[in-house]
């Protein structure tokens, strides 16, 4: 008797364990999907994978959360690039100036981000098209702010530490960007079905 409980115990166990590891694999199949149109797919389901259980398969939750997801990376990196122009720790008449004007690019990469977000949460079928190209455009504009920030440090040689990390924070928030306009697009390809989910 003792043993048949046991088994019957260890039975429950086994199910309850691949309940959930099947649930978890559910979810993370829902990311890789969504993530599947990115160009940086790994980049994608390491930022959205919380997402998974509240997005499932619709493709215009997928927009907002990567567009949230993109304003959240350009507010770090803005408050990083205000640090360096308060404590002065870039040195010399050019790099000043294009840490000025990084700064100002990345105020604009955050204006579009929330516009885009803004209509992303209020899509309607009688101006979605409407509605996605102002997305796309928004959002195009803000990669292409990002890239020009990165511009201002090209050339450096050799680049101080300091415009390496400048550099690698700003490209990572690129690619996060891009991977949202790449989700804004997949919704602008699906439709008007894609708003009832």
């Amino acid at each position: 008797m003792r043993t048949a409980i046991i088994f019957i115990i260890f039975l429950f166990l086994s199910w309850v364990t691949s309940s959930k590891g099947w649930g978890s694999n559910s979810r993370d199949s829902y990311v890789r999907d969504a993530c599947s149109v990115t160009r940086y797919q790994h980049l994608c389901v390491h930022s959205l994978s919380s997402f998974s259980r509240t997005a499932g398969r619709s493709p215009g939750k997928w927009a907002r959360a990567g567009v949230s997801v993109t304003i959240g990376e350009a507010k770090n990196v803005t408050q990083y690039l205000n640090k360096l122009k308060k404590y002065g720790l870039m040195r010399g008449g050019r790099n000043r100036i294009a840490l000025s004007d990084c700064i100002e690019n990345f105020h604009d990469t955050i204006d579009n981000l929330h516009k885009s977000l803004g209509v992303l949460r209020n899509l309607d079928a009688t101006n979605f098209d409407t509605q996605m190209g102002d997305v796309i455009t928004w959002m195009s504009a803000a990669l292409t702010d990002e890239d020009t920030c990165l511009d201002g440090f090209e050339d450096q040689s050799p680049p101080k530490q300091v415009i390496l990390v400048l550099q690698k924070r700003v490209t990572r928030v690129t690619y996060i960007t891009s991977n949202a306009l790449a989700l804004g697009n997949k919704l602008a390809s699906t439709g008007l079905e894609s708003l009832t989910n």
